[in-house]
């Protein structure tokens, strides 16, 4: 090669270096600057391979991080590395922190031959040196025999050392930029775990927002048992944490694991590698965790539990993570605290609550047996007056007969006390009911104007779970206080609350309302404003039904200001399962269009059986079976029965109710009908219906 050729080739590796370095400089992300630093090297000087190598955080290796093309992808999917200082161009290199040349790498006995690129014939491996260390080193190889010359080295290294430099800055804006997102998703986890009070709901959503926010495998929150020797998972993240608090997962505190070392000495323990960590917990629910992190919850001096953080990747925690997540279990410590605080003061709460009920329930039975008592107490001295009257013979007749309506009347009352209290008959079970239907029947019965009533029923809160002729009870004894009140209008909401599955039923009244005194005493059995004609048992009663359906009741109320009662009921849903027929193919349904008769209607929908709906007595056609609500309100249902018994149908009649009553049953028996039952909710209450 001439000197002007030599010359120019120099000049041409200059510009091209210089061209290369201006475009590698600009590029801030890292995978990005690596892989298209080698194509630019590639496509600037037309070499057939180019690859860069970076130092693992041990130094041993130099691990290929980004290659050209086909073959650079399938030796980093590979995890292509070479040891420093070995066998290999690359691994010299790095070592002396000097170029290195293979003029024809079949003769070079460093060289390491390559599958991946049969046809490179030259070599040359430069260091990156940052400071005066080494922290990698480039490969550029050539498909020609003597492809490089010394003086290549110097034109390609300035190359290198922007590239070693940029390098260098894309690793610190890299840092600055996780440090940035560390503390973002710090203040996260400490703005949105301090507000929750609730521990149950604090520790899963702690253990989900450290996991999404720092993109790590696994969190976990122990805390530790009332004797202090076992920490035990009271959260983990996804299945494999669910798994493991359902299986009561607990370690040890002590040296045995990262947890237990951790609680015992009050401070972070780290393992970079598990697998060489002696006091790694082995654990089968994670079987990928290779670098771990211990956190104490500590507060005011005394250590609550441990967080356990991971990840499925080797030395994953850098400085900037440990000062950020201490700073995250800091925040967790004092919200665990808080909501410590916030239970012990609602169990305090719930003792007083329980003592007052306790007081209340031992007065309201000390009234009971007093009440009840009083009633009985003529009865048996009635009896014993009148055993000694038979015994001498003398016997009054019509002092007899003052004595039996005396008794009679008491034995009424006593009944009719118990009938408000438990009710006259109750159902098997509770089920889904409409409860639009339960509060007609309940107007109905108690004389409560349909004008007078403004309701507003959720479509996700139409079905309610209880037993009909109960919860009918219970609503008509709400809606008559607040006649008795002298309420004008009544508002009837039903919505779905946020406790999944329940619903909250309010009734509100303009009426009187009640002052803060009577508000208390509401719910006492007996306790009255009204007078000797009223037992007091209307609310309690009401009381006694909901929770019986597995809810509970509130009052709210102000004097002049009418009062709310909240119910708050297990939430029912509809169902249309399909219907069995049986022999059934017509139906008769004496209804108004109310919102039972729709449900009953769309039921009947999709079957063979023919479903005719009218008030209109005259014309009264074929029907196998005929239905009739009890409590239909555009007719009288005197006249529906004596219209039905005049055409020979009561033998076809059912008539249906939401709520059950013996002496109704009794009557409408007497009268010839079928049967009396309760209303149907669903396709398969229909189907036994229809049976």
């Amino acid at each position: 090669m001439t000197n002007d050729t030599h010359s120019e080739r120099h000049a041409t590796l200059l510009k091209a270096a210089a061209r290369a370095a201006k475009n590698i400089t600009t590029i801030l992300d890292p995978y990005e600057l690596l892989q298209r630093t080698v194509d630019i090297i590639c496509d600037e000087f037309g070499f057939y391979y180019a690859g860069v190598f970076l130092l693992d955080d041990m130094k041993q290796y130099a691990v290929l991080k980004a290659g050209r093309g086909e073959a650079g992808r399938a030796m980093i999917n590979a995890g292509h590395k070479l040891a420093v200082g070995g066998n290999s161009m690359i691994g010299a290199c790095i070592a002396n922190r000097q170029g290195r040349i293979a003029l024809d790498v079949g003769a070079e006995a460093i060289f390491f031959e390559n599958p991946h690129l049969p046809k490179t014939r030259s070599e040359m491996a430069l260091p990156l040196v940052v400071n005066d260390e080494a922290i990698g080193a480039l490969t550029v190889q050539s498909t020609e025999e003597a492809a490089f010359h010394d003086e290549d080295i110097a034109a390609l290294q300035t190359m290198a050392d922007q590239l070693a430099i940029a390098i260098q800055n894309s690793q610190l804006h890299r840092q600055a930029e996780r440090r940035s997102r560390l503390l973002k998703a710090a203040n996260r986890v400490g703005k949105e775990v301090t507000s929750i009070l609730d521990l149950e709901e604090l520790l899963p959503h702690t253990v989900n927002i450290i996991c999404e926010a720092y993109g790590l495998y696994y969190a976990g929150v122990f805390m530790l048992d009332e004797a202090g020797e076992y920490a035990v998972l009271r959260a983990g993240y996804g299945k494999a944490g669910r798994a493991m608090v359902a299986d009561g997962h607990k370690l040890k505190v002590g040296t045995d694991s990262m947890i237990g070392a951790c609680i015992a000495m009050g401070e972070a323990r780290i393992a970079l590698d598990v697998g060489e960590e002696r006091v790694h917990f082995k654990n089968p629910h994670l079987p990928h965790t290779r670098s771990e992190m211990a956190l104490p919850l500590i507060y005011g001096g005394k250590t609550l539990g441990a967080v356990t953080i991971q990840s499925s990747e080797e030395r994953a925690f850098s400085e900037d993570d440990i000062t950020t997540l201490l700073t995250m279990a800091e925040h967790l410590a004092v919200a665990i605290n808080n909501a410590r605080l916030i239970e012990e003061l609602k169990e305090a709460h719930n003792e007083i609550l329980r003592n007052k009920v306790f007081e209340a329930l031992t007065t309201a039975s000390t009234e009971a047996i007093h009440w009840i008592g009083n009633k009985t107490l003529p009865i048996s001295l009635t009896v014993a007056r009148l055993r000694e009257e038979i015994a001498d013979g003398k016997v009054d007749v019509d002092s007899l007969r003052e004595d039996l309506d005396m008794i009679a009347e008491s034995a009424a009352q006593i009944i009719q006390v118990k009938e408000q209290l438990i009710g006259a008959v109750r159902e098997q079970r509770p089920r889904p009911i409409l409860f639009a239907d339960v509060l007609q029947t309940a107007a109905h019965q108690r004389d409560i104007s349909q004008d007078a009533l403004k309701v507003e029923i959720d479509p996700a809160a139409a079905y309610v779970i209880a037993d009909s002729t109960q919860l009918t009870r219970a609503v008509g004894n709400i809606l008559q206080n607040a006649a008795e009140a002298g309420a004008k209008s009544v508002k009837v909401s039903a919505h779905p609350t946020e406790e999944r599955g329940m619903l909250e039923i309010d009734i509100e009244d303009d009426g009187a309302g009640m002052d803060e005194s009577t508000m208390h005493k509401a719910w006492s059995p007996f306790f009255t404003t009204r007078g000797v004609t009223h037992h007091g048992l209307g609310l309690p009663a009401s009381m006694h039904v909901v929770s019986q359906a597995q809810g509970h009741i509130t009052l709210v109320s102000e004097a002049g200001k009418g009062t709310t009662v909240a119910m708050f009921m297990p939430r029912g849903h509809g169902n249309d399962e399909p219907i069995e027929t049986g022999s059934v193919k017509n139906v008769l349904l004496i209804d108004d269009n109310d919102d039972w008769a729709k449900l009953f209607s769309k039921l009947l929908k999709n079957t063979k059986v023919k479903l005719t709906q009218t008030t209109d007595l005259k014309k009264l056609p074929a029907a196998d079976l005929i239905f009739v609500d009890e409590y239909i309100t555009s007719i009288p249902l005197n006249d529906v029965l004596s219209a039905l018994v005049k055409a020979g149908l009561a033998s076809k009649t059912v008539v249906l109710t939401s709520a059950i009553n013996p002496e109704r049953v009794t009557k409408f028996m007497r009268e010839g009908v079928k049967d009396v039952t309760v209303k149907p909710y669903s396709g398969h209450e229909v189907s036994e219906l229809l049976k």
